[in-house]
């Protein structure tokens, strides 16, 4: 018999291994209720325990009427000022990515001159040290652009002789400089990628001071680097809508957590990172594109409502697609009636679909807008409202503007990076005491006697 190697022979135990722990770790659901245990830190209604105060940002999505907990349209606040309202005051072909980014890292709206000054900071910050791209990203590119910035970003640790300094004005300073390399680092990571793993042509463009984060994205992606004003406009708007969204969310909580623990501000960003990865976080407008690309192969007439639906109830009845019975980007654990984001975006949604002359596109995406929402009320019985979230449509963006599925999540950590700074900035001046919450035991206690020998 032939021996197995180190792989082959930790594989095989791993796989015998895995009943035993199954066994010894399983806790019974019956003790999550018996002792008032919220499982994901959240109650049996959904809403979410609170571990925080905060000023940045805002999320609303039910009212008190009469005594009674009523869903309403969703809201989201950046520092006292709805989004929708943020993003109508810029004008039509206005970058409002820095200014918003401003307001949420300093509390109050730039004036024109700290805007001016702002926006300075961060073009001269967009750049990455000496032969870091040849260095550090081309020399182990991933698929993963995910785990390929994680990495970047504790390997820039390394450059920066303050790197442990966690006082408020370094910390600042560390994040204003991450805010302006994450997108080099997300690009610059795909491009190795494309280049290494997929065999297509290498080429790497210098980001330009004078361009803002939506302007320097799409430049850098495309061996052109041309890119028009609705093109710039729709991905700055995308940006924004994703720049915040409160404290409870999963990888804005692991900053405050890491955060707390004293950490450096590499460190905290990088696990920020991990969390985002996730498919239950980051990653869902990816799954959001698998699924329309499996309807797509089924249904042959997007404006027929009746084809469209019987394939929407054959995915809930998990007789299609990937047999979860989910309509991806459908829902939230937040709102219920509407997601503010998906309102706001919608509009420059349809904007690039006619300039990309991808209008049979949209209507099916907007088909199951209308039919989905009514179909998974019925089926699952539901009281709570199913309405489109953000990720739908932004999936829907990214292919349009021609941006590969492997960034769709490297965008959104552009976008959150700016969230996460004001959290760890909040975090540092309010909060000096570390996040530990509490968990109970509920193991069995033995006597080591009764163990075999």
């Amino acid at each position: 018999m032939e021996k197995m190697g180190p792989k082959d022979m930790m594989n095989s135990y791993v796989q015998k291994k895995e009943e035993v722990c199954r066994k010894n770790d399983n806790i019974a659901s019956r003790l999550y209720e018996e002792y008032g245990v919220n499982r994901g830190l959240r109650d049996d209604k959904g809403n979410g325990v609170l571990t925080g105060l905060t000023k940045i940002s805002k999320i609303v999505s039910s009212r008190i009427v009469d005594g009674k907990k009523m869903p309403c349209d969703g809201e989201l606040w950046y520092r006292g000022y709805r989004v929708e309202e943020l993003i109508g005051s810029l004008g039509p072909e206005e970058m409002g990515f820095e200014k918003i980014a401003y307001l949420l890292l300093m509390g109050e709206l730039p004036s024109v001159e700290e805007e001016k000054a702002f926006r300075e900071v961060i073009g001269s910050c967009r750049m990455l040290p000496a032969n870091f791209t040849r260095d550090v990203i081309m020399k182990a590119p991933s698929e993963d652009i995910m785990n390929s910035m994680t990495r970047s970003i504790l390997t820039l640790a390394s450059y920066d002789n303050q790197a442990k300094d966690t006082s408020v004005s370094n910390s600042l300073r560390q994040c204003i400089q991450l805010i302006s390399e994450f997108p080099l680092l997300a690009v610059y990571g795909y491009n190795a990628y494309n280049h290494y793993e997929k065999n297509q042509s290498m080429f790497i463009h210098n980001p330009n001071p004078n361009l803002s984060t939506a302007e320097n994205l799409l430049m850098l992606l495309r061996p052109n680097q041309k890119y028009s004003a609705v093109e710039a406009k729709v991905l700055d708007t995308a940006l924004i809508l994703h720049m915040e969204h409160g404290g409870g969310n999963n990888s804005t909580f692991t900053t405050r957590v890491v955060t707390s623990s004293g950490s450096d501000t590499y460190s905290t960003m990088a696990a920020a990172m991990c969390s985002l990865k996730g498919p239950k976080h980051g990653g869902a407008n990816i799954k959001v594109m698998e699924m329309m690309e499996n309807i797509r192969e089924h249904v042959k007439d997007y404006a027929d409502e009746e084809e469209v639906e019987s394939y929407l109830t054959r995915i809930i009845e998990k007789q299609a697609f990937d047999q979860k019975g989910l309509i991806y980007g459908m829902g939230h654990a937040v709102y219920s009636l509407s997601d503010p984001r998906e309102r706001v975006f919608k509009q420059y949604v349809r904007e690039l679909a006619a300039e990309k002359g991808r209008e049979a596109d949209l209507l099916l995406y907007e088909n199951i807008e209308k039919l989905a929402p009514k179909l998974i009320a019925e089926k699952r019985q539901s009281l709570k409202g199913v309405s489109p979230n953000v990720d739908f449509y932004s999936g829907f963006v990214y292919d349009m503007l021609g941006i590969p599925q492997e960034l769709y999540t490297a965008i959104f950590a552009v976008a959150r990076i700016v969230g996460w700074s004001a959290h760890r900035i909040e975090e540092l001046i309010c909060t000096d005491k570390i996040i530990r919450p509490a968990y109970m035991s509920v193991m069995e206690e033995k006597n080591l006697s009764f163990c075999e020998s």
